[in-house]
């Protein structure tokens, strides 16, 4: 299934990820999967929470650039061979990943892999043709 991602951008300074999890997390907001990509000056943190539209209004509210992505949230076994199977599917069909990260699950031992495709649709279909279960939250 779809799941909402939260990207913020913000200035790679001290303290920054400091105030955007403390801002979450005095809201009550659960983080259950997250990315930093950095350069020297800036960077996007991109993550997925209980309380996306909440989460995305708190930040904008303080200040920050913050924006909801689609993603793709599939449901795998905490394995070897998992992921390679995925990538392997998504070459085959065509579909370009723009990145993914991971969460693992260690309640059911299952990962929850987090996917940006070119063509979101086209993932979704893939996936669920070849038994893969999506994940609207996790």
């Amino acid at each position: 299934m779809i799941i909402k991602q939260i990207s913020i951008f913000m200035e790679n300074t001290m303290g920054r990820l400091a105030d955007v999890t403390a801002l979450l997390a005095g809201a009550g907001i659960n983080l259950r999967a997250l990315s930093i990509a950095d350069t020297a000056e800036f960077g996007i943190l991109r993550m997925v929470a209980d309380q996306p539209d909440m989460a995305v209004q708190l930040l904008k509210d303080a200040g920050f650039t913050a924006r909801e992505t689609d993603v793709i949230g599939i449901e795998v076994p905490d394995r070897p061979g998992e992921l390679a199977r995925i990538m392997a599917l998504f070459r085959t069909e065509g579909v370009n990943i723009e990145y993914l990260y991971a969460s693992l699950e260690h309640q059911s031992d299952k990962a929850v892999i987090i996917l940006k495709v070119d063509d979101i649709n086209a993932g979704l279909a893939i996936l669920e043709n070849h038994g893969f279960v999506t994940n609207p939250s996790f």
